[in-house]
């Protein structure tokens, strides 16, 4: 990793990512993106060793409520708002597949 981050680097990443930078952006972005590479710099310093790895930090398995079948809405009241019910007791929406 370079110890300083150029304006050269900045425009060339902004290039890579189809952005056209003002000179002042550019100034700015070469300041900030100097102190996130600062602060990753630093992390790569902390001593992990016996720490595990984790991948996920939550170990429960998600809580389930009980599959019981219930009473659906009846058919004339899912259909009272519709805006075109068709007169077949079904939804009638526009065609958008071919």
């Amino acid at each position: 990793m370079p110890t300083r981050l150029t304006p050269a680097d900045v425009e060339r990443i902004a290039a890579l990512a189809h952005l056209e930078l003002t000179a002042s952006e550019t100034e700015r972005f070469t300041r900030q993106l100097g102190d996130i590479l600062t602060y990753f710099d630093q992390l790569q310093h902390i001593d992990t060793t016996g720490v595990p790895a984790t991948t996920n930090p939550v170990t429960s398995a998600p809580v389930m409520r009980e599959d019981t079948p219930t009473p659906s809405l009846p058919r004339d009241e899912a259909l009272a708002n519709a805006p075109d019910p068709g007169g077949h007791g079904l939804f009638r929406v526009p065609k958008v597949i071919g």
